[in-house]
């Protein structure tokens, strides 16, 4: 695959919507990343999970598991990881806690009027 075409991506809105369990990303400050396409020319992020040149594909007893190792395999935000409880709560510790409604952002406007 060329690395200047356009890859078909998954993300709406800071999220994977076809992932059920998938967590928001939305008031994290984490971008989601497009698919890329990896140093043996296989799609990364692209949730279909199967591309030509995969050694998925070509698996046969002369295949060294390790080819499948490295950052080069694993996309940054689409990701099954993300599904983890440990992964998901560092999501959460990045969003901005959600106040009651009207409140102000940085100023107590009930201080003292006890």
């Amino acid at each position: 695959m060329d690395k200047d075409s356009k890859l078909e991506s998954p993300i709406l809105d800071e999220t994977l919507p076809h992932q059920i369990h998938a967590p928001s990303f939305k008031g994290t400050g984490i971008q989601m990343k497009p698919p890329f396409v990896n140093q043996y020319g296989v799609i990364i992020g692209d949730s279909k999970y199967n591309s030509p040149h995969s050694p998925l594909n070509q698996w046969s007893d002369e295949v060294d598991p390790s080819v499948m190792s490295g950052e080069e395999w694993v996309h940054p935000t689409n990701d099954i990881g993300w599904n983890t409880p440990e992964n998901r709560e560092l999501l959460e510790a990045k969003k901005r806690p959600q106040s009651v409604p009207f409140m102000h952002p940085s100023i107590d406007t009930s201080y003292g009027q006890d």
